[in-house]
């Protein structure tokens, strides 16, 4: 049980709002848009010809700013509760200039975020099945953590939510007690055996969690929504980009994403061989640190804790949701964390 006088963050769920959706398609958000792009660029000494709006998602929208120069931006702002990643990117920038998107301009108060067109995405320029080129991206993934060792305090300052293996067992529970508490008009509520069989693997949860710790890796940056279309491998390497759904975690379970997805998209089972060369080539950059054996060991644990990471970051963006978009979408961050038992998508 949850103890002590204060209460850790995920003791509550985000607090709801309004749907944002809803303002980035007004004429009014386009015109604050156009006026904060079209300043930056003037300060760049281009003007804006144009701007399109090219994603409208209920937790972000993209648009698409072309300048008199020749040159072509993305802005995007993403929902409150992940509206850290304009300052994310800041850090990261800093940090780890040669693995992410480059930064233009950024406004903080606003969560906004202007950055250069980097080409087509990775999706775009590889074959589906291209396991050299995932191997390369699950690499550099790690690579990008291994950049920000000891920088957890600037990442946490910059509104990257912490959720350390320790603290896994006690969040299902903090989760599943306000899942279960919601109204039974709620999408979000979670169903009496769903609780009862979270409930049960508690203690499944802890042991994974002490597979993980004791293997002494610090805590970084996981991505939590890495695949093909959040990747650019530019002439200078990979770049990454898209990190409103970021966690400070155990730096294993970030390869959770990329590897379900490639799961799924072979159409294949926990055991394929071309799964595990990703996740070796992943594990190769921290293999200084712990032993090869050892890491592998301990995989299948910190992918099963990543499914949290993907409750966690549904559970933020299903807080403020239209009507409409709630009934799409409202039970996804539940349906994630009911999911936690399954087995991982390496074994």
């Amino acid at each position: 049980m949850l103890s002590g006088t204060e209460l850790p963050w995920y003791a509550a769920l985000p607090e709801s709002g309004p749907g944002p959706s809803v303002r980035w398609t007004s004429a009014a958000f386009e015109g604050e848009l156009r006026d904060w792009v079209g300043g930056v660029l003037g300060g760049l000494g281009a003007d804006l010809v144009s701007l399109e709006a090219v994603h409208q998602r209920p937790w972000s929208t993209v648009w698409r700013a072309a300048a008199s120069d020749g040159a072509t931006y993305w802005a995007k702002q993403n929902c409150d509760h992940q509206s850290f990643e304009a300052a994310l990117l800041v850090v990261l920038d800093r940090l780890s200039p040669r693995r992410v998107v480059p930064v233009v301009a950024v406004d903080l108060e606003r969560g906004l975020h202007l950055v250069p067109d980097q080409g087509p995405v990775l999706a775009e320029t590889v074959d589906d099945d291209d396991v050299d080129a995932w191997c390369r991206v699950a690499a550099e993934a790690m690579r990008l953590q291994r950049d920000l060792v000891g920088h957890g305090s600037d990442l946490v300052a910059a509104g990257v939510t912490s959720l350390c293996p320790a603290e896994a067992a006690a969040y299902v529970e903090a989760r599943v007690a306000s899942l279960t508490g919601l109204p039974t008009d709620d999408p979000r509520r979670m169903s009496g055996d769903v609780a009862h069989r979270l409930r049960a693997l508690l203690p499944a949860v802890t042991a994974w969690a002490e597979d993980v710790q004791a293997l002494g890796l610090p805590e970084s940056l996981v991505h939590n929504d890495l695949h093909a279309s959040n990747v650019f491998a530019t002439a200078d390497g990979m770049r990454f980009f898209d990190f409103g759904d970021a966690l400070l975690a155990h730096p294993l379970s970030a390869l959770f994403v990329p590897l379900n997805v490639l799961l799924h998209r072979f159409e294949t089972t926990p055991d394929d061989p071309r799964l595990r060369r990703v996740g070796d080539a992943a594990l190769e950059v921290w293999g200084d640190v712990v032993p090869a054996g050892e890491l592998r060991a301990a995989l299948p644990s910190a992918l099963r804790l990543g499914r949290l990471g993907r409750a966690e970051s549904w559970l933020r963006v299903t807080a403020t949701l239209t009507p409409a978009e709630a009934v799409e979408h409202g039970d996804a961050g539940t349906w994630w964390l009911g999911a936690l038992g399954d087995e991982p998508p390496l074994s």
